[in-house]
Order: C-alpha cells, then structure tokens, then sequence
C-alpha cells in the first residue's frame, strides 16, 4: 500500500469533492462526485446501499479516486486501489460528519431511510501534484 504524502493530507479537512471511479457491468467506467475523508490509511467514501457506486465495488473492488484542491485546482491527489471494506459500521456518523464539513448541516438532511455504508479504499498507486 502506498502512502498519500503528508503534503496533502490538508485536502480531507477542506470542502474539497473527490471524483470516484468505479467500473460498470458492461466495463465502462462510470464517476460520481462524493465527500470524502481519509482514517490515516484509508480514504473513507460513504454513500447508500444499493446506489450504483455501491453495486459496482461491489462487482468489482478497484476504483481510481482524485481529490483535488479548491483553492487550486492543480494541487491533487489522485489513488487507484481497492475497496478493501464495505461497512455499515459507523457510516451514520460518518455522512454526518462530512455532511457538517461539506454543507454546514448537521446531522446529514438527505433521506434518513437510507442504510449508509462506508467504501474504504486502499491505496495501492498514489500521485499527487502541487
């Protein structure tokens, strides 16, 4: 696994979106803007079970996912690895935390209806510029 440089750790703590990769049934890519977050060794993506994004890991594990910075949109990190979890473990707290970063609400105010689960990515290529 590869590390994200601590040079830009800064981009999980700003309003920055990162763009999620992942790979349809028919092998086309398909990319969702989210909020992410990272735990020093995974980035974190929370999204709802069931949604496209969650059905495609859960087909296959490999996504590519940049986060860059919106206060320069030439400073990035971008990382290609696995999912290497899916859990429903903390995911509540979890969108509202981003929620709180992303959007000043909080607790999160879309559908509570939803069962919210968390993609945790490993890092196995990492680039970054700026």
């Amino acid at each position: 696994m590869e590390r994200i440089p601590e040079s830009h750790y800064d981009l999980f703590e700003k309003k920055a979106f990162g763009h999620l990769a992942t790979i349809m049934a028919d092998g086309t890519p398909q990319v969702t803007p989210v909020w992410v977050s990272f735990d020093g060794e995974h980035i974190l993506v929370n999204t709802a079970r069931g949604r496209l994004k969650d059905r495609n890991v859960e087909r296959n594990p490999y996504v590519a996912i940049d986060i860059i910075d919106p206060e320069n949109p030439y400073r990035y990190v971008a990382i290609r690895g696995p999912v290497v979890e899916t859990t429903e473990e903390g995911a509540k707290e979890h969108i509202n935390q981003l929620s709180q970063r992303y959007n000043g609400k909080y607790p999160y105010p879309g559908p509570q209806t939803e069962t919210r689960v968390i993609l945790k990515i490993a890092p196995e290529h990492v680039l970054s510029a700026g």
